[in-house]
């Protein structure tokens, strides 16, 4: 069964030439020109993947994301402008698994859903696929179950890649560049603020249910290591 994937944006140009090259890699392609009508889509629909651009009419692809974090944990890849760099920080914070400037290259967008799509599966040999309990905390691969003190922390497939990672092997320093090929693999290229914001994000989203929560350590110049109790 191929993988669906959803995408959304304003531009028919975008929508017809995507849409065809994605297809032509064996995947289901559903199209909306704005983000009112993708949003109830991605809701009904349950997609593997979501493909969102960010400047679009009724709710732009930041408002959709927020608005599907509440319920989903679907992967989301952005499509930004050239001069978006703070739009793309934002969309990493909010909980967007990756994101792609435009203009791009098919071949490279593809390239970016099957990193995300290798990534949701997690089959990767730098994180563990069988449950791990840390004292308060415990992760479920199988069913992509994060919980805390047994409470249920949603977290986006790659901060559950990079958490598992560091869990994986507590008290071990992972630096910027692991966690990146962890997350993305090895032939995808981003920045290293990437995995700042996604840590950023997993910390605010443990906090909201235990204020002291401090098991993700910096390192700085280093990396980041699981801190267990």
């Amino acid at each position: 069964m191929s993988e669906k994937i959803i995408l959304v944006d304003d531009d028919s140009n975008i929508l017809t030439s995507v849409s065809l090259a994605l297809k032509s890699e064996g995947w289901s392609v559903e199209t909306y020109n704005d983000g009112e009508q993708g949003l109830i889509a991605l809701q009904r629909n349950n997609p593997d993947i979501a493909i969102l651009d960010i400047k679009m009419p009724k709710l732009d692809g930041m408002e959709v994301l927020k608005k599907l974090r509440i319920s989903s944990n679907i992967p989301v890849i952005f499509l930004t402008s050239k001069d978006d760099e703070i739009d793309e920080a934002l969309g990493l914070r909010m909980g967007a698994d990756d994101y792609i400037t435009k203009p791009f290259s098919q071949k490279l967008l593809v390239e970016r859903i099957r990193a995300v799509l290798r990534r949701s599966s997690l089959k990767n040999s730098d994180v563990s696929d069988k449950v791990i309990q840390r004292n308060n905390l415990y992760l479920d691969p199988d069913r992509h179950l994060c919980k805390w003190k047994d409470l249920e922390v949603k977290l986006t497939v790659t901060e559950f890649l990079i958490l598992n990672s560091l869990a994986f092997r507590p008290g071990l320093v992972k630096s910027r560049d692991q966690l990146i090929d962890t997350a993305y693999g090895e032939t995808i290229y981003v920045d290293d603020r990437t995995i700042d914001s996604h840590i950023k994000r997993m910390r605010r989203k443990f906090r909201f249910f235990d204020k002291t929560f401090d098991h993700i350590e910096t390192l700085y110049g280093v990396g980041y290591r699981y801190k267990d109790e």
